[in-house]
Order: structure tokens, then sequence, then C-alpha cells
């Protein structure tokens, strides 16, 4: 039975607060009350927690797309996940890609020539499915859940503890009003009620005092807390290096790849060299650009990605012709021609220059170019 009335007169007193907290909530929107302004230092904390909360979430996610871009895994992925059980494995784009590839070279028959690159093609993008595999597994766990936890664990105990300061701070405000309310009615109260008054002024100070106290306590544990966010912010930035790292190993290993199947292709006929004699695309520029330069110099037949074959032509005669930029290019010296993508320049041949040169001109403005950059127009 006292446990019942416990019980009722604890509810009643947290019904109690609720609405006071409710009236002064009110009050301070319909600019009837005042209201305790917390310091600029906490403010600034609570603005930066949401701030990093707001950014990673939108990080978070873009990352998750950009890992796995079929929503509908991401979906049977975040369900696992939740039931605390392991996702089936699934074959990824590349390997499917490469299991096509193979099945068709296979069918073709790998005497052939189409049936043989087919073949090369499809383990090497089985093999850019595995490297794109490794990726998601070390980007997710160095990077992704990190990220989560925050998100989930840290950034949650942040709102609980933030919304207990703004309850504080409602009841600390609405002791205030009704201190204030007291000590206006005692002066116009007659003497014959002054005592009583008195002491509901008595009450008020010392609720005020104690919700005073609550409240400072309350901001202190919460200041404690947002200055953690630097603290995340550090940690955040290792898990970012990690990504980096891991995109950076996941494209080294399918240019790699490629330059593998490149090597591969370049004994095919020149016959299956382009189709429709399109012309081949040049590749782009990096910092290995003289080993793919020389190799496309070595080999000018076969399935490989060279510069333009019109191009060569062009070094073979004379006169001028337009060609448009590929790539940016910075030149190296005074003897070179700085080239911005997209812009189209004049380009002639000069007897005795390099195989990979020719002579650019814009306007006033002449130099060497690489031949790897340009395109030659019609």
């Amino acid at each position: 039975m006292n446990i019942m009335d416990f019980n009722v007169k604890k509810l009643a007193a947290d019904a109690g607060t609720f609405l006071s907290r409710a009236v002064q909530f009110t009050e301070e929107k319909l600019g009837q009350a005042e209201k305790t302004e917390l310091d600029a230092h906490l403010e600034n904390l609570l603005s930066k927690a949401e701030c990093t909360k707001i950014w990673t979430e939108k990080i978070m996610k873009q990352t998750e797309v950009l890992l796995q871009p079929n929503p509908n895994a991401r979906i049977e992925e975040f369900v696992y996940e939740k039931l605390d059980r392991k996702a089936p494995s699934r074959i990824n784009n590349p390997e499917l890609l490469g299991q096509y590839m193979i099945d068709a070279g296979t069918e073709f028959g790998p005497g052939t020539a189409y049936g043989n690159a087919l073949i090369k093609c499809g383990e090497t993008q089985k093999r850019i499915g595995t490297a794109d595999r490794e990726l998601i597994q070390t980007s997710a766990l160095n990077f992704l859940t990190p990220l989560r936890n925050f998100i989930e664990g840290d950034y949650k105990t942040i709102a609980k503890e933030r919304k207990l300061l703004q309850n504080k701070r409602l009841d600390l405000d609405a002791a205030k009003t009704r201190l204030k309310k007291a000590k206006a009615a005692e002066t116009r109260a007659s003497q014959l009620n002054s005592a009583r008054l008195e002491g509901d002024n008595v009450m008020s100070e010392q609720e005020l005092r104690i919700t005073q106290s609550e409240f400072d306590r309350q901001a202190e544990i919460t200041r404690l807390l947002l200055e953690g966010i630097s603290s995340t912010h550090a940690h955040h930035l290792r898990c970012l290096n990690d990504f980096v790292e891991a995109q950076m190993t996941y494209y080294a290993q399918c240019y790699q790849y490629m330059l593998d199947l490149q090597k591969q292709l370049g004994s095919f006929p020149s016959i299956y060299h382009c189709n429709n004699n399109q012309t081949s695309v040049a590749p782009i520029p990096s910092a290995s650009s003289n080993v793919i330069g020389s190799s496309a110099s070595t080999s000018t037949s076969g399935l490989v990605i060279t510069s333009p074959s019109n191009l060569t032509d062009l070094k073979e005669c004379s006169g001028n012709r337009k060609a448009r930029v590929l790539y940016d290019y910075d030149a190296a010296n005074s003897t070179e021609l700085s080239l911005l993508a997209d812009e189209v320049i004049t380009v002639f041949s000069v007897i005795g220059m390099d195989s990979d040169w020719l002579m650019g001109e814009r306007g006033n403005q002449k130099g060497r170019v690489p031949i790897t950059y340009l395109e030659l127009l019609n």
C-alpha cells in the first residue's frame, strides 16, 4: 500500500514538473517569460556537435552509396546488420562481367583471337571484382564503422544530456518566474496575509537555489561531453586517412591489372585493333606516362591503348592542323607550351623533333606539346 502511495505521489510530482516545463516553454515562445541563455562557449560547443553530426551522417551515407550503388543490396545489408547476422556473399558487378566474358570466350573458342581476348579480359575483371570486395570490407571496418559508432553512440549520449540540460533550464526559469510572481504578490498583499506570503517567498527562493544548482551541474556535464568532439574529429581524421589509403591501394591494383591486360592483348593481330576504323583513345597521362608511351611506340598493333593514329599520320606529313587538347598540361620549361583541356590549338611537325612531341601554337605563343595530350580534328 505504501509502495502504491509512493508511486502515485511520484507520478503526480512528475506530471506537475512536466506541466511546469510546458507552461514555461510556451510562455517563452510567446515572449511572456524570460529565458536563461547558455554561455557563449557552451553554445559554440553545441553548434559544433550538431554540425559534426549532420556532416558525419551525410558523409557516411554517401560513402555507403559509393561502395554499394545498389540500394536493395544496402537495405539487405542493413537488415542483416540489425539482426546481428552475416549477410550472404554475393557476386559483384565486375566479377559477373568477368564471368560472362569468360563464358563467351569459351563458347567462341579459346583458340580464336576474340575468344582468347574475352577470356583474358574476363579474368582481369574478376581480379578487379576481388579488389573491389577488399575495398568495401576495409572501408567499412576502418571508416564507416567509426562514423556509425559516433552517430549511434557518442552523439546519442550528447543528445540525451542536452535534453536534460534543456529541462533543467526550464525548471530554473520556472522557479525564477514563480519567485518573481511571489515577490510581486507580496508587495500588493495586506498586512494580514504578509506572514504567509513571506513563507511562500522563502520556499520559492529555496526552490530557485536547488534548480540553479542542478542546472549548473548539468551544464558542466554537457560541456565535458561536448569538449570531446575535438577528439572525435582527430579520430575521424585517422579513419579518413585509412579510407584514402584503401582507395589508393584499390586504384593501384586496378591500374596494374589493366596494364598487364594491355600487354597481353598487345600481341593480337591488327585486324582486331579497332572497330569501323574508329580512332583509339589516348591514355590518361600519369606518373608512368613514359612507360605507356614507350609501350605505344613499340607496339602499333593489337588491342592496346595508344596515342591517336591520326596524330602519328600527322608527323609524316607537312602543314598545320587543328587539334583539341584532351588534358591539362603544365610546361616543364620555356621550350614547351602549357595546355588547358578542351582548347583547340594549331600543331605541326618539325624535322628532327622527338616522336612523342609536336610543335603547338596558340596565338603568339608557341612551344612543344606532348602528342598523347592531343586529338587531331578533321
